[in-house]
């Protein structure tokens, strides 16, 4: 039996899910959370084969959740394999998810049986990614912003003042001030929070 952890912040499609899930004979749904702080700690708690998780559900998103799930299994000599599933493909996100060591990711639009199969997949060793999200992320131009310049982006995507941001990545408003200015000119971004958007959409923060 593949026991499973399902982790989606919309009741209806999670729900669905699970229900498609529990009836495959080989498949178990132990635990089902909506948010990714949740799914970090039943992970750790339950250990499930499989964690499926939506890239996009709150506080943090999938990705985030995925990175730590890993790492609580590695220490806790678990080996949870993760499949990302989103509404939006960010082909962007796809070589973030593979390094941190996500086995699968597929659109919300694939259907269950084929995403029961894939969570097989996954745990007898193999690796999917759904094939329009690989083709475009292999047509798609590299990242031009700096790796501080992500940082505050990312920090920016929450709407907070410069102070803020300062406060969370640790470095003075007139720096923070610098590399938005810079990181806007590069995305040819209007705002901050437009520059922080577009660097979201293509998967790089």
């Amino acid at each position: 039996m593949i026991t499973l952890l399902v982790a989606d912040d919309e009741a209806l499609i999670r729900g669905a899910l699970v229900a498609l899930l529990d009836l495959e004979e080989d498949l178990s749904v132990i635990a089902q959370v909506d948010n990714s702080v949740d799914a970090v700690t039943q992970a750790a708690q339950l250990r499930p084969d499989v964690a499926v998780l939506d890239l996009e559900m709150p506080p943090a998103d999938g990705l985030v959740a995925a990175e730590e799930i890993r790492a609580q299994a590695q220490a806790q000599g678990a080996n949870t394999k993760i499949i990302l599933v989103t509404r939006h493909a960010r082909p962007g996100v796809l070589r973030r998810a593979l390094s941190c060591g996500v086995s699968a990711f597929v659109p919300k639009t694939t259907p269950s049986l084929k995403l029961a199969q894939i969570i097989r997949d996954v745990y007898g060793g193999q690796r999917y990614v759904d094939p329009d999200i690989a083709a475009s992320a292999l047509t798609e131009g590299s990242c031009p912003l700096t790796d501080r310049e992500l940082d505050v982006l990312r920090a920016a995507r929450a709407g907070g003042s410069v102070k803020d941001i300062a406060s969370e990545v640790h470095l003075a408003q007139g720096t923070v001030r610098n590399y938005l200015s810079s990181a806007m000119m590069k995305l040819n971004a209007r705002s901050r929070y437009a520059a922080a958007q577009h660097a979201w959409e293509q998967g790089w923060i």
